[in-house]
């Protein structure tokens, strides 16, 4: 089969390798149909996440058809249509069964060396290094999927792949940074990036009732799709993100705050930014964190900051002084995919939002190196890459409205 495999920094490769098999009783084969790139899959790309072994499979937002079920697995049948979540989960651990999903305490197979790093191990990743497991990720023909009696979401009839895709990661984890707020009605919600994740982020906000959404990016075309849905947006090339949030605030700030940025935050013309790329540099840091600084900055006192934006590693300077004495909330974590999937489906079924807006650009599987790349650079008007396995196309621009 065909599958986009890592081969270092900025080298990912379209090979055939050999095709995935039932190794557990109550394993799946799924038929890829369409897949996506995230952008946690940059941070792969870009060296930034330690475990990755030369040919490891990317990709772990995918969806699909069902073409083999193992003789455990009374969940599904031959046929069935199905979105994974990018979380592995056993089912029967004390974290599943709190609906922890994304902190499973058996999935990660490499759970050893997970503890090593994180003091304790987290669920096991499609295609997101070793840490996690070195599980085959869905930038492929085929995957197979372990525990597939647990977390895949059938798919009802009639909604097409885009509707549903980003069911498995960037929904989910949009609206999860979102509840994570505990938004009240008067409450203004801040949203740093408004990339794929952010996107979903400024209108899960807005479907949990905020009185404000403002989204901070720098990209026309990105805030462009923010303010399309009733967000304020904030370009911080142009302007300070700090006074204009106090403007909008009144001089108090955002009580809630969302990083939807992680680990490489990068602006220019900021001395913290130029800091962090320098201890990168030397290997003195792993992580830039400018956003989170600025979160803690603006946010209003007793708030609550929510970080879906993904941190590998460690980082500095950070005004936990502030945290403090302000009396801050944190909030992050991978996302607990299952928790959030069945209520989302059914918005989706009831059209309160359709998800397929973010798609920009459409590909054959065999153009995905070329898209990593437009994607990290936001080229083109880059906002979310959909790959179709066994389709060949190059790039295609989509020119709906979105909203």
């Amino acid at each position: 089969m065909k599958a986009l495999c890592w081969h270092g920094k900025k080298d990912v490769r379209c090979e055939t390798v050999p095709d995935p098999r039932i190794e557990e009783p109550c394993d799946a084969i799924v038929k890829v149909t369409s897949c996506a790139i995230c952008g946690s899959d940059l941070h792969l790309f870009d060296g930034f996440m330690p475990g990755m072994m030369e040919g490891d499979i990317l990709g772990h937002e995918f969806m699909g058809e069902v073409v083999e079920v193992g003789p455990g697995n009374k969940k599904l049948k031959v046929g069935d249509r199905v979105v994974v979540p990018f979380t592995i989960c056993c089912g029967e651990c004390d974290q599943c069964r709190r609906g922890n999903w994304s902190v499973c305490e058996r999935s990660n197979r490499n759970k050893s060396l997970a503890e090593k790093v994180f003091g304790h191990t987290t669920a096991g990743l499609f295609g997101y290094t070793h840490l996690t497991g070195g599980y085959p990720g869905g930038q492929a023909e085929y995957v197979r999927v372990p525990y597939a009696d647990v977390a895949p979401v059938k798919v009802p009839a009639g909604l097409t792949d885009e509707q549903v895709l980003f069911l498995g990661d960037i929904l989910p984890t949009g609206w999860q940074a979102a509840v994570q707020c505990e938004i009240e009605p008067a409450d203004t919600v801040a949203v740093w990036g408004a990339g794929p994740v952010g996107q979903f982020a400024v209108r899960s906000a807005l479907m949990l009732g905020a009185r404000q959404v403002v989204a901070i990016d720098r990209l026309p075309d990105r805030l462009s799709m923010a303010a399309a849905c009733g967000a304020l947006t904030i370009n911080f090339e142009e302007e300070s993100v700090l006074e204009r949030l106090a403007e909008l605030t009144g001089g108090k700030g955002p009580e809630k705050c969302i990083d939807a940025v992680g680990l490489e935050a990068h602006v220019p013309r900021s001395l913290d930014s130029l800091y962090d790329r320098a201890k990168q540099a030397l290997m003195w840091e792993s992580d830039r964190a400018h956003v989170l600084r600025e979160m803690i900055y603006a946010c209003r006192p007793a708030g609550i900051l929510s970080i879906p934006g993904v941190y590998g590693g460690v980082v500095d300077k950070i005004p936990f002084g502030a945290v403090m004495n302000k009396g801050l909330t944190i909030r992050t974590g991978q996302t607990h995919v299952n928790r959030w999937a069945e209520d989302l489906l059914r918005r989706i079924e009831e059209d309160q939002i359709d998800p397929s807006f973010v798609v920009t650009h459409t590909v054959g599987l065999e153009d995905g190196p070329q898209m990593y790349e437009t994607f990290r650079d936001k080229h083109d008007g880059c906002i979310k890459v959909v790959m179709k396995p066994g389709v060949s196309s190059r790039a295609t621009f989509d020119e709906r409205p979105r909203s």
